[in-house]
Parts: structure tokens; C-alpha cells; sequence
């Protein structure tokens, strides 16, 4: 015979959570039930961690319409949301991973374009700047690469670029002193830095060289190009 307590106890959640205002954020699923999440913050803090918010998450939004979940039972098995701090909710097609956002913008520079799911690329392998790229963390083959998207005009410094990486990589090491190309070689300037290009965030740490690519980006990724220069 199951105990009462058993019996009453409600089932697991299945969740899928964005982050908010990431157009490139893939989700991460979560399973919610009362044995692991005895409150709404201590899961908040769960997806803190498992999303790598560069600020502590405190609130959950809907992802349509940003309707605000005010407790854990709020959640709906099955549904996504959208994880914020105490920021306002920001509008944009989280299920389907940005693709609005990347509709129909240009290609004056001869680089990869993802639209609607789809890849074109052009004859020019040379950008001189980046709209956006995937960062992988030195050392690191169990953790998806993270989007980075960049301005051209005006181009940031490459100080406050490599503060912005400390913040999204998070590595064990400390701050990013380094990013690198996937073959090792050392990028010093955001011109070098290529349209949806691969590359590696590094600490005070040597560089170690890992299949990245291979083993963290799908092989049914509709856009699974690989730049090297």
C-alpha cells in the first residue's frame, strides 16, 4: 500500500526556461516536484545556476506575453518561460530561438546567415565585425557554447568585450583574459571576430585544445558551419 503522503503528493513539472532578452538561448529544461523545490526561490536560484544569468534571477515570465508566475505552483508541465531578474520582461520569439530577430537582416559583408531555420552563406569568408558568434568555455565538454552578439556601430572596446565574456562564461578560473580561436590561435581585436564564428573564452589558464565543435554543437544544427579565420 502506497502512504497517504505518496498518494498526495503532486507530479512532476516538466519546464523548458529562456533567458531573457537572449534571442540565441536555446532553453534548459527542468523537472520541478516538491522533493527537490520545497520553494519558488530555491528553484529561482536552481535556474540561476543552470542558465548562467550573468544577474540572480527573481522572476518568471510567460514567453508571449510576459504574464508574471507568482509561485511555483503556478507552473505548467509542459510550458516554457522566460527567466529575468528585476529587469523588465523583453519581447522577443524565444521559441523559435530568435529567428525574427535574424529575419531579414542584411549581408553586406559576405558572412552566414541563419534565416528562418535555414543556411546561406555568401563567397566572402572575411567580416569585419559580428553580429553574433558562440563562445565555448575553456576546458569545458559538458556545457553548450553561449551566443554573444556585438555591435558594430559604434564597435565595443576590447576590455569591456572580454569584461562582457567574464560575465556570460563564468569559468571556475575567473575572469576571461583570452579568447581564442577553436585551433588555439589568439584573437586581439573585435575586427577580427567573424559572424557567427566558434570560438573559445580562456582564463589565466593555458588554452586547451578539445573537440568543441564536435561535441557540443549538434550534427542536425541547420546552421553547423564552422569558421576558422
Amino acid at each position: 500500500m502506497s502512504s497517504p503522503g505518496l498518494a498526495l503528493a503532486p507530479p512532476a513539472k516538466n519546464v523548458v526556461v529562456y533567458r531573457n532578452g537572449d534571442p540565441f538561448f536555446h532553453g534548459r529544461k527542468f523537472v520541478v516536484n516538491q522533493r527537490q523545490f520545497l520553494t519558488f526561490e530555491a528553484f529561482l536560484n536552481e535556474v540561476t545556476k543552470s542558465i548562467r544569468a550573468p544577474l540572480a534571477v527573481r522572476n518568471l515570465y510567460t514567453p508571449r506575453h510576459g504574464h508574471r508566475v507568482a509561485e511555483l505552483g503556478d507552473l505548467q508541465d509542459g510550458c516554457q518561460y522566460v527567466a529575468a531578474g528585476f529587469e523588465k520582461f523583453k519581447r522577443l520569439d524565444y521559441l523559435n530561438h530568435g529567428r525574427k530577430v535574424l529575419h531579414g537582416t542584411s549581408n553586406r559583408n559576405g558572412v552566414q546567415h541563419c534565416i528562418r531555420g535555414s543556411c546561406r552563406t555568401t563567397t566572402s569568408q572575411h567580416a569585419l565585425g559580428c553580429s553574433y558568434c558562440s563562445v565555448f568555455r575553456n576546458g569545458d565538454l559538458l556545457s553548450p557554447p553561449f551566443q554573444l552578439m556585438l555591435s558594430k556601430s559604434p564597435p565595443l572596446q576590447w576590455d569591456t568585450l572580454l569584461a562582457m565574456l567574464t560575465v556570460k562564461a563564468d569559468l571556475h578560473s575567473g575572469a576571461v583574459t583570452r579568447l581564442c580561436r577553436l585551433d588555439g590561435t589568439q584573437v586581439v581585436s573585435g575586427e577580427e571576430l567573424l559572424n557567427g564564428g566558434y570560438y573559445v573564452a580562456v582564463g589565466t589558464e593555458e588554452y586547451k585544445k578539445l573537440s568543441y565543435f564536435e561535441l557540443l554543437v549538434p550534427q542536425d544544427s541547420a546552421c553547423r558551419t564552422l569558421w576558422y579565420v
